[in-house]
């Protein structure tokens, strides 16, 4: 895409040295145009390098895999189910974190309510009687809605956390079952399965990469079409205006 030049509808038509002054808004607008088509000339290219180097690696990937294929033999396909479940025991444990770091998060919620609760309730029985704090006692009631909840989430939290500890130790214990049984064709796919684990988390992060350029492109193209038509804008309100200047008095129903 070529910048937007001087010899455009929008310059042309708009510049009347002769009658007026140019619109401010005309050079704000025409830099924006300018700006954002050097964006997407630019992301264009970095998007275009990117999907190359993705398909580059992912040929490379191929190619070395099959190869280690065709070194190991049976038993990259015999340990499968291993590095399957390896795959899901470790799933498996990031989501117990996860559920752990939520259990955790909810208890301090519920225990900071009830020292609210606690410091409330001390206040408003040290108050006098005929000099009620209403401050206090909204703060009360907002510290016991606040402990329910609290109460609510802490509960849910711990089953959450519950389920995926007995899934995390099921996924363990699988794993280490077929760890036991296929040992040794585990230990002669090793290569073939960490150099997978390598080629993935590299594509997983050009793929990122590619997917980032193109919300970029995206959003500068939305910039360029946005300059477009306030540019456009711009030039329908002067040419409505030199029309109106041009008609006069009469040409608006004037009839003197």
């Amino acid at each position: 895409m070529d910048n937007f030049e001087k010899g455009n509808r929008s310059d042309e038509d708009l510049e009347s040295p002769e009658e007026e002054e140019v619109d401010p808004r005309i050079q704000g607008e025409l830099e924006k145009l300018n700006q954002s088509t050097d964006d997407i000339n630019r992301c264009e290219t970095e998007l275009e390098d990117g999907r190359q180097k993705f398909r580059s690696v992912l040929v490379e990937a191929t190619v070395k895999l099959e190869e280690l294929v065709k070194k190991i033999g049976k038993a990259v396909e015999d340990s499968k189910p291993y590095w399957e479940a390896r795959r899901v025991a470790r799933q498996a444990q990031l989501e117990a974190q996860r559920a752990t770091q939520g259990f955790q998060r909810a208890t301090e919620v519920l225990r900071a309510a009830k020292e609210t609760i606690a410091l409330a309730e001390q206040r408003l029985l040290e108050e006098d009687k005929r000099q009620f704090d209403s401050a206090w006692q909204e703060m009360l009631n907002h510290a016991t809605q606040r402990v329910m909840e609290a109460e609510q989430t802490k509960t849910h939290s711990e089953l959450v956390h519950k389920e995926t500890a007995a899934k995390y130790n099921a996924a363990m214990s699988r794993m280490k079952q077929l760890e036991k049984k296929l040992k040794r064709t585990i230990n002669k796919s090793k290569p073939y399965f960490e150099l997978k684990a390598k080629y993935y988390l590299q594509l997983e992060q050009l793929k990122k990469n590619v997917d980032d350029l193109q919300a970029r492109l995206t959003l500068a193209k939305g910039e360029y079409k946005t300059a477009l038509r306030n540019l456009e804008m711009i030039s329908d309100e002067i040419h409505e205006r030199r029309r109106s200047s041009a008609m006069g008095p009469r040409g608006r129903g004037c009839w003197c």
